[in-house]
């Protein structure tokens, strides 16, 4: 009886696994087919038919030219990195802190963080517009970049269960041989969380990677596109080139699969340790 209970609990297992990376997997299936056909098969056969022609590359090379993808590659990775690094230097300052200081009000902070990932982004949009304005970063590229240097909840908690498992006396040491507070933080405390920075960049970096609201929005100059706003020259009132939008998919997803393939050991890394705290 029990090796029947353990063979229907490991089948059951395994096919909710298979089915887990077949829902993962045939969107990007059903994407390929159809940037490697033409307008009229596209329209003519199924989201999983084959292509005719496994070497028609006419929609990628229109996808990358028209759609001015490498401006979009440029500005993104200019937002990007300077988003990413102000954001994982102001969210482990902050966990350093939190994390290594008892004070009163630190409680506070933290419900404070809570309370503004509680808060739909979109009834902010107005006043948020209106800062940018004023500040005059409208149509640059400096206007995502301050809203994506926020620092979230996530990378506070993520860099906070780290700094648990980074022992106290490593600051008593270092105090003890005259370094201050800034100097621990940057030779010690920051040098010791790169898991931690390496899962926080991951994630915060798809989500700037993906978004299309705030560029759209905040800089509409064509000359300042980013990669999801690229994707949008393809769909018009009038029609839309979903075969061409398919290969402007496939060429934007290639930059995040190198990324995830040669930092995944960090990632899992940083969950894991993180989980366990």
């Amino acid at each position: 009886m029990h090796t029947v209970k353990y063979t229907a609990a490991s089948v059951f297992k395994y096919l909710t696994l298979i089915l887990g990376a077949l829902a993962a997997l045939i969107p990007i299936v059903v994407i390929l087919f159809a940037s490697l056909k033409t307008n009229a098969e596209y329209a003519s056969t199924g989201p999983l038919t084959l292509p005719e022609n496994w070497f028609n590359f006419t929609n990628y090379t229109k996808a990358f030219v028209d759609g001015k993808m490498l401006v979009g590659f440029k500005n993104t990775l200019i937002i990007a990195v300077i988003s990413l690094a102000g954001a994982t230097l102001t969210g482990s300052m902050v966990a350093y802190i939190l994390a290594r200081f008892k004070f009163r009000g630190s409680k506070l902070l933290m419900t404070a963080f809570l309370l503004a990932t509680l808060i739909p982004a979109v009834t902010t949009q107005v006043a948020t517009f209106q800062i940018i304005n004023a500040l005059e970063l409208f149509n640059t590229r400096w206007a995502p970049i301050v809203m994506y240097l926020g620092t979230d909840i996530i990378a506070v908690y993520i860099f906070m269960q780290f700094m648990d498992s980074i022992s106290d006396s490593l600051d008593e040491s270092a105090m003890l041989d005259g370094a201050s507070y800034w100097t621990i933080y940057w030779r010690i405390i920051l040098p010791l969380l790169k898991p931690a920075i390496v899962t926080v960049i991951i994630v915060k970096g798809v989500n700037i990677y993906n978004d299309f609201y705030t560029p759209f929005l905040y800089m509409p100059k064509s000359d300042l596109q980013v990669i999801s706003t690229a994707l949008f020259k393809f769909k018009g009132p009038y029609g839309s080139q979903w075969e061409v939008i398919s290969a402007a998919i496939m060429i934007a997803i290639i930059p995040t699969l190198a990324v995830f393939v040669s930092l995944q050991k960090y990632i899992y890394n940083g969950f894991a340790q993180g989980s366990v705290k």
